[in-house]
């Protein structure tokens, strides 16, 4: 019996061992991993990237929209000169022409934004880019409009200009404010630092790239066609020389000092202060800018002085000589207030001198009525000229505008409407109206064979917008609305003496017997889905 036992119990301590060991040659579960934390530092959409102590949020939207009167993402149509598809300005009111009445416009865009803790504060790293589709050529393009770093209280890369305050800047309308020198649409590079003072009061210093301000430009009135239009129709593609030049067709139409033309002298130095709280934020900029001109087109009547052999002896001579450098300048004041219920209201007020694309984004008007009428507008920094009589200082270009909106959240939270609007006025001194006047035959085309004594050559001119919009969210990030605006653009040049000389355009236009006042009603629709801005 004992033997039994014995057998028996080395019999089961002899399983035990290989079921043991046969358990020790088994894969052992793991446990669950956590591959992807939410970060909550800096708010919602943030995930730390597996590994790393980054945080990382990913974004975008997807946009699609139907626009009327108004082409290349809701810009008005005769604001910035021929609309998409080539035609004239035309209002809409001609159906069987070159101008689309109706542009598509499809955009869909990712963005990234980055950031960790450092002995300095955050290291931010934001990226925003995409592609859109428009019509009429339905080709693809892509794009980036942001993509700056912030640390330590500088901000460098490509983002809104700090001149901008209170802009309308998508938040409260989807058409193209013009009456606005806003940049956030395509955004601008800035080299920045801001301090942060306490209690929501900063200061900012930045030094930004003047083409995003410098649409305007310095004009030399010597230059053939410098101002106006070329000898052929306003109706095709805007397309820059090498030189800085503007032309349409085979006609120089426009010819800028811009920083293209002879080079990028300096930045826009930008300042501004600001208190930013729960109830909205209020603040102050100014902005200094390089008006200067580039060289004469002329060589004032002297024989000996020549610039032979150059491609672009007439705009780039050297030895011409130029005038004295201009400084232009900006300043701005404007505020939102966060009223109850979520509502919002805001305005903005710029004034400048020799820096107009700091209070408007439009440069070039021109609208065609149905009939014999039509309205202009030309806006650059400063005009100057060299002649044998003499030659002028750049004068100045005065131009100040004023925008406001407001916006009102329904009972529900669902619908949004707004109401927007601004006004721009452009203003040539005594002077510089005398060199546009006196040099008209190669500054104002298509107005120059107006005889002298009886055309009414005045450069000055006005234009404002107003508009509201209207937005449903169906669901949290899907919007869908309609914005309605009308433009009323204030003509220069206006009259009818000698203006029977205007020359007739393409698509078998009557000839121009009127240049007056003239008006606009344009819509856009848009469906985007958001995703974590």
């Amino acid at each position: 019996m004992k033997m039994v036992k014995s057998l028996l119990l080395g019999t089961a301590a002899g399983l035990v061992a290989v079921a043991g060991a046969q358990a020790a040659d088994m894969p052992v579960k793991a446990k669950p991993v956590q591959y992807v934390k939410i970060c909550s530092l800096y708010g919602d959409g943030f995930y730390y990237i597996p590994g790393t102590d980054t945080c990382l949020k990913l974004g975008g939207y997807l946009r699609v929209q139907a626009e009327y009167n108004a082409g290349a993402g809701g810009i008005v149509v005769g604001s910035g000169g021929p609309p998409t598809g080539g035609g004239e300005a035309s209002q809409g009111r001609f159906t069987r022409d070159l101008t689309n009445d109706v542009n598509y416009r499809t955009r869909a865009v990712m963005s990234l934004d980055v950031r960790q803790q450092t002995e300095y504060g955050t290291l931010r790293t934001y990226l925003r880019f995409g592609a859109e589709n428009v019509t009429p050529a339905f080709a693809t393009a892509p794009f980036f409009d942001r993509g700056f770093l912030q640390f330590a209280g500088f901000t460098v890369g490509k983002t809104q200009s700090f001149f901008d305050l209170f802009t309308h800047g998508g938040g409260m309308n989807y058409i193209n404010v013009r009456t606005a020198g806003d940049t956030g649409a395509a955004g601008i590079t800035v080299w920045a630092y801001t301090a942060q003072f306490g209690n929501g009061v900063s200061g900012t210093v930045s030094i930004e790239d003047p083409n995003g301000h410098n649409k305007m430009g310095t004009v030399d009135a010597n230059q053939t066609n410098s101002f106006g239009f070329g000898s052929v129709a306003p109706d095709n593609a805007f397309n820059t020389n090498a030189n800085g030049s503007t032309t349409t067709g085979s006609g120089t139409i426009v010819t800028f000092n811009t920083p293209s033309a002879f080079g990028f002298r300096m930045p826009d130095v930008i300042a501004n202060l600001r208190i930013d709280q729960a109830w909205g934020f209020v603040g102050i900029s100014g902005a200094i800018h390089d008006a200067s001109g580039a060289y004469y087109s002329s060589a004032n009547g002297a024989a000996a002085v020549s610039c032979s052999g150059a491609a672009n002896a007439g705009a780039n001579c050297v030895n011409f000589g130029h005038p004295s450098d201009k400084m232009g300048w900006a300043a701005a004041i404007g505020g939102q207030l966060n009223l109850p219920g979520g509502d919002q209201i805001g305005a903005n007020f710029v004034y400048s001198e020799g820096a107009a694309g700091f209070a408007t984004n439009s440069q070039t008007w021109m609208l065609y009525n149905a009939g014999n009428s039509a309205g202009f507008g030309w806006l650059v920094d400063g005009v100057f000229i060299n002649t044998a009589a003499g030659a002028s200082a750049v004068e100045l270009t005065k131009v100040w505008s004023v925008n406001a909106g407001y916006q009102h959240i329904w009972p529900g939270g669902r619908w949004r409407t707004s109401l927007y609007g601004g006004y721009v006025n452009i203003d040539y001194n005594s002077t510089a109206t005398d060199i546009i006047c006196g040099n008209r035959a190669t500054m104002v085309q298509p107005l120059a064979l107006a005889p002298a004594a009886t055309f009414n050559c005045q450069p000055d001119f006005s234009f404002y917008m107003i508009g509201t919009r209207t937005q449903y969210n169906p669901v949290p990030q899907l919007d869908i609305g309609l914005d309605v605006v009308y433009t009323k653009l204030n003509s220069a040049f206006r009259g009818t003496s000698g203006v029977n000389a205007v020359q007739a355009q393409n698509g078998g236009r009557p000839a121009v017997t009127l240049v007056d006042d003239q008006n606009v009603w344009s819509a856009l629709f848009r469906w985007q889905r958001n995703f974590y801005p």
